[in-house]
């Protein structure tokens, strides 16, 4: 489920950076501080078990970055 959800957002930022590329900064930051938040809450588990639980906030918020990031290329690379 959780999956699910950061997919569609992914897919969601990157349309909204293809459509509005200046306004889709906001959403792309916010959502990377909250993936954050939960990456650095996971991480106070001790030892190993703190990088197992922050590890998917992490490479969730690698994905935003990347998909959002994605989106203004693709609208640098159109002909209008």
């Amino acid at each position: 489920m959780i999956i699910a959800g950061v997919i569609a957002l992914c897919v969601v930022l990157a349309v909204l950076a293809f459509l509005l590329p200046r306004l889709s900064r906001h959403p792309e930051r916010g959502t990377q501080r909250s993936l954050g938040m939960g990456a650095r809450a996971g991480g106070k588990a001790p030892g190993p078990l703190g990088r197992l639980f922050s590890k998917p906030f992490h490479s969730s918020s690698r994905a935003v970055g990347k998909s959002g990031s994605a989106g203004r290329r693709a609208r640098r690379k159109m002909p209008f």
